[in-house]
């Protein structure tokens, strides 16, 4: 059975925002991978662990280009790289003991064309704009999530709860991550945004869709989310991809309906 390819149109940005003088976060935007990982506050050398994920992302990146990924699986392939990370992580701290206990999210999709994979571990966040309708496609591993599945916190409490930067899970020089790891079809049209807390946390996610939807060009929305996150306080670096589904170039136009 063959199925229609498709291409990413994408962009993406980082900005320190206005109370963090070091920028923890980082990112990494190809044809084939999106990611953002966001180093873990209060802990040391965020940034060095947030970059060794993407140096690793980035080197599975150069692996994509010299194959085919059709009939690759992508899932497994996601499961391996994030083992990876996790022994990176171990291997940077073995070197250099004052990065210990470092760590950092992770949020990436692969995309081979026809179908995504995605691996999320920690609170930054996965979002789909589908047909003017925003849906949050990871869910957050912190303790405030937790606390509202089992009913002890409201969930239009969660944002504000004093607590709710503590994370259940990480990337860390531990290792043993368990991602969240799943995977699902490529659609024309959709716009997918990839963002850290310090997008997420001061602005709404009402708000997220109405920019998502109002802007065309991706490398347009970039420098509105942040200016709308800075707005809000920019209480924290502020990171975020936005990458759409669009048809490959030279593809067929698709029959038209009676």
């Amino acid at each position: 059975m063959t199925h229609d390819r498709y291409v990413l149109r994408y962009a993406a940005g980082s900005d320190v925002g206005r109370r963090r003088q070091v920028n923890e976060d980082s990112l990494y935007a190809s044809s084939s991978l999106l990611a953002v990982a966001d180093g873990i506050g209060g802990q040391p050398h965020g940034e060095v662990a947030s970059a060794t994920a993407v140096d690793v992302l980035r080197e599975l990146d150069v692996d994509l280009r010299r194959i085919d990924l059709t009939g690759v699986d992508l899932a497994a392939t996601l499961a391996g790289v994030v083992k990876s990370i996790d022994a990176r992580l171990t291997e940077v701290a073995s070197q250099e003991p004052t990065t210990e206990g470092m760590g950092t999210t992770l949020t990436v999709l692969m995309f081979d064309g026809v179908e995504f994979a995605a691996a999320h571990v920690g609170d930054s966040r996965g979002y789909l704009l589908r047909e003017g309708g925003l849906r949050r496609l990871t869910r957050d591993h912190t303790l405030v999530q937790a606390l509202v599945e089992d009913g002890r916190v409201a969930a239009e409490d969660a944002d504000s709860h004093p607590r709710r930067s503590l994370l259940m899970k990480a990337l860390q020089t531990t290792g043993s991550s368990d991602p969240d790891i799943w995977t699902f079809k490529a659609k024309p049209g959709d716009r997918y945004l990839l963002c850290s807390d310090g997008l997420s946390g001061p602005v709404s996610e009402a708000t997220l869709r109405d920019v998502l939807a109002a802007i065309r060009e991706p490398a347009d929305v970039i420098p509105e989310l942040i200016r709308l996150a800075n707005e809000g306080g920019g209480p924290d670096n502020i990171t975020c991809v936005v990458a759409d589904v669009v048809a490959a170039p030279g593809a067929a136009p698709r029959p038209a309906d009676g």
